[in-house]
């Protein structure tokens, strides 16, 4: 299933479930037992959703406005420098744990909305990601059972003022300015993704391909990013765990690609979607 969350063309937030017809309403069929998505997972409503899966759409794709897929999620923590081919292109040494920061919601923005280029600085990067959505909550959770604590997948598009985040050593000023993380479309559940499986991930700017690798790629796989975040804090139904991005960074590149009012960006990941957005200034 492709689960989202949007705002309908009455101007109220809706979730619901994307089909090849259109987009079924689920707030509406499912009442308010489960007022947003967040709260769908951690009641573990999946179930109801699927009795609905047949009925005629409300709205087509067209007429919604896309928010991020989890626009309340508890936590979002972002995984750096977790590909070797991007750890390589950066120029560092391989470390022994992942490196960890933080995102809030209001620096997200919806698939088709805009990424919002800051006045303060004119370095604005892609960054092409899986999300991973948490489904089940748990502390210290091993890596052997790690997969079952996944509610479900999605595109994510990392975006970076890189000004900012060298001020320090710590990224979380270039990683958090508003409406710079595209999230979604969707939310693919993880029942429609085996665990293991290899996905592709990349990155098009104004239709050219910057970015493209597969998650055979990653440094810690993902049973070990939730491992290692869930040691330190209780994972909650909603978070999110960003997982890193590929090489081919504007960053790294001679001479370095910012993106500008105008360009196109997509990130596309392999069984979930592609993500769309549009830079503006802000």
């Amino acid at each position: 299933m492709r689960l989202a969350t949007f705002i309908n063309p009455s101007g109220r937030e809706c979730y619901g479930v994307v089909t090849p017809a259109g987009i079924i309403d689920l707030k509406r069929r499912l009442g308010g037992g489960y007022p947003d998505l967040r709260s769908l997972i951690a009641k573990n409503g999946l179930d109801q959703v699927r009795r609905h899966l047949a009925d005629l759409p409300d709205h087509s794709e067209s007429e919604v406005t896309w928010l991020p897929v989890i626009p309340n999620p508890d936590k979002i923590i972002c995984i750096g420098l977790n590909y070797e081919d991007h750890r390589i292109e950066a120029g560092l040494e391989s470390t022994e744990h992942p490196a960890l920061f933080l995102r809030t919601a209001a620096s997200q923005t919806g698939h088709r909305a805009p990424i919002v280029r800051p006045r303060e600085s004119g370095t604005l990067d892609y960054e092409a990601e899986i999300a991973v959505i948490i489904g089940r909550p748990g502390r210290r959770i091993p890596q052997a059972t790690a997969w079952n604590h996944i509610a479900g997948y999605s595109c994510y598009n990392d975006g970076s003022i890189r000004e900012w985040q060298r001020h320090t050593r710590q990224y979380t000023a270039g990683k958090n300015f508003s409406q710079t993380g595209g999230f979604g479309p969707w939310m693919t559940t993880s029942d429609e993704i085996p665990p293991g499986t290899v996905l592709g991930l990349s990155c098009r700017l104004n239709g050219e391909v910057v970015q493209q690798s597969s998650t055979d790629q990653m440094i810690f796989s993902i049973p070990r990013l939730i491992e290692y975040v869930s040691t330190m804090t209780p994972l909650a139904p909603g978070d999110v765990i960003v997982t890193g991005t590929p090489a081919g960074v504007g960053a790294r590149r001679t001479p370095p690609i910012w993106m500008k009012p105008g360009d196109k960006v997509e990130v596309e990941v392999e069984r979930v979607g592609v993500l769309e957005n549009v830079i503006v200034d802000d």
